[in-house]
């Protein structure tokens, strides 16, 4: 039974993105895909998310609105709803020494992280390289191949599957009453505090912390002892 999705449904997807003037995948959560484009992916599982909360392309997230499960649909793109435009201010000459000092001898074509992002040399000469900030599928039209497999009902499953997306990790967790409450070590505290508005307001729930003390260092090498008895 197909079921009509709203914003703030949380959906679990499974996406192809490609390129649409070449027709390059960029991003699957399928295996076949991946293996096509020879994407280096670990795991694969459908992505779960809340509509209207930008977990995707602004232009994607709102395609979602109105949409049904258990169909598959196709949907384009233009660069200002996807990726942008391209800027050439992001596009920026350094010294050749900087890369040098990261042991990387840069070629032009060549990807790498710098700063947190994926960068592109243009062109490397006279000890100065050419680097393009924006990103790769920067001023591209993309479309995306997808399927909605289900809603996501349980409150469980959603602070989940919000854990994955903000955290990329879980942690325990209680829910009492209007209070959603992480238990996590005294040194992630501040994380989570950092961390809470999304969860506020996509679940419209309270964020509070327990801190649980790490156990001294002689009490863990006793528990680890007792597993290997």
């Amino acid at each position: 039974m197909t079921e009509k999705i709203s914003k703030n449904d949380f959906i679990e997807i499974e996406f192809t993105g490609r390129v649409k003037d070449t027709d390059e995948i960029f991003d699957t959560n399928i295996k076949e895909d991946a293996e096509k484009a020879e994407l280096k992916i670990k795991e694969f599982k459908p992505f779960i998310l809340a509509v209207g909360h930008n977990m995707l392309l602004k232009g994607f997230d709102k395609e979602l609105e109105g949409r049904e499960t258990e169909q598959k649909y196709s949907s384009e793109f233009s660069p200002e709803n996807a990726f942008g435009k391209r800027n050439p201010s992001l596009v920026k000459m350094i010294p050749l020494k900087v890369f040098h000092e990261q042991k990387i001898m840069p070629q032009a074509g060549m990807q790498l992280s710098m700063d947190g992002m994926v960068v592109k040399i243009l062109s490397s000469s006279g000890g100065r390289v050419l680097v393009d900030f924006n990103n790769p599928l920067a001023g591209k039209s993309v479309v995306y191949d997808y399927k909605i497999n289900r809603k996501i009902e349980d409150i469980n499953e959603k602070i989940n599957s919000l854990q994955d997306f903000f955290f990329r990790k879980k942690f325990d967790f209680a829910l009492k009453e209007k209070d959603l409450v992480f238990k996590v070590d005294e040194k992630l505290s501040k994380f989570i505090e950092l961390m809470a508005k999304p969860f506020e307001d996509i679940l419209g729930l309270k964020v509070k912390v327990e801190e649980i003390k790490e156990a001294p260092k002689e009490e863990k090498e006793k528990k680890k002892e007792e597993k290997t008895e």
